[in-house]
């Protein structure tokens, strides 16, 4: 693989959930399309797009911060999630099924970044871990 964030599996997730939710936002309404639909969709992607670039950053206080941003993009997901179930337009399965996905998902985000705390670890021994 060419580049550092391809090797994370927290990138990898972040990728799958992020396809998962354009997929539930094709059945959202038309009103919706470009209120929370597109509002999701934006945050779902930076999930991964923050973790990539990141990864490619100059320092592990750097790649930190963006995996910072991350959790918090991943959050934004969580609470949008909860506005289309609130309005009827995402289902209770989905629903369920994704919070559970994004829960392990910033878990996994959250332990990348304590894992930074051994100065010797780079990004390639992370990627067997996280």
């Amino acid at each position: 693989m060419a580049f550092k964030f391809e090797d994370l599996r927290v990138w990898k997730i972040a990728i799958e959930l992020s396809g998962e939710i354009n997929q539930i936002t094709k059945a959202f309404p038309l009103e919706e399309k470009f209120v929370l639909a597109t509002q999701i969709q934006r945050a779902a992607d930076s999930v991964a797009l923050n973790i990539a670039e990141g990864s490619t950053g100059q320092s592990t206080p750097e790649f930190k911060k963006f995996l910072g941003y991350s959790v918090r993009s991943a959050i934004e997901v969580v609470s949008c999630l909860y506005l289309g179930k609130k309005r009827n337009i995402i289902r209770e399965e989905d629903f369920t099924k994704l919070y559970s996905s994004y829960e392990d998902l910033i878990k996994k985000i959250q332990a990348l970044k304590t894992q930074f705390k051994n100065e010797n670890l780079t990004i390639h021994k992370l990627a067997v871990v996280c």
